[in-house]
């Protein structure tokens, strides 16, 4: 599926929380499969606040960030966040998520690239992005890698 890729709009912000706490609820569910009630429950005592906080930070600092939209049928289905410093040449991807209705369609890719390539244009040589350990990564992990790869060759190339 291809999507058309747009900054974030005015009044779209809790659109993208929304969209959030839907696509991290099963990395959140994982955390406390893997870590226990106990443990999870005083890493994260409320994750959906602190989610929440979180988008809600990285979305309207836009002096620091730029946040990109996918957009199905005119609603958001996924987004991306990106800080750029321009004195280090240091692009990184600081946040990512898909709609669970739109996952595994390609749309997490193409925001990727799209970032990638905003990237490389405002003259990042070296780009950053993390992931968490969840299961659907780890089957998409192969196109990532390749993603990957092809990111490392665009800035290595660059890189003096």
């Amino acid at each position: 599926m291809n999507v058309p890729i747009r900054p974030l709009g005015a009044g779209e912000i809790e659109d993208v929380v929304r969209l959030s706490l839907l696509a991290w609820a099963p990395v959140f569910r994982s955390f406390e499969q893997v870590l226990g009630s106990r443990i999870y429950s005083l890493i994260y005592p409320d994750w959906r606040a602190s989610q929440r906080a979180a988008v809600e930070r990285l979305c309207g600092d836009s002096e620091g960030n730029s946040v990109w939209v996918a957009e199905v049928d005119g609603t958001v289905a996924g987004f991306i966040v990106c800080s750029m410093n321009d004195a280090e040449k240091l692009g990184e991807v600081e946040l990512l998520a898909v709609h669970p209705a739109y996952q595994n369609q390609g749309i997490g890719t193409q925001l990727n690239e799209f970032a990638l390539a905003q990237m490389k244009a405002r003259g990042m040589t070296l780009a950053v992005a993390a992931t968490g350990a969840i299961r659907g990564i780890h089957r998409r992990g192969k196109r990532m890698r390749k993603l990957d790869i092809r990111a490392c060759r665009l800035f290595a190339t660059t890189r003096h």
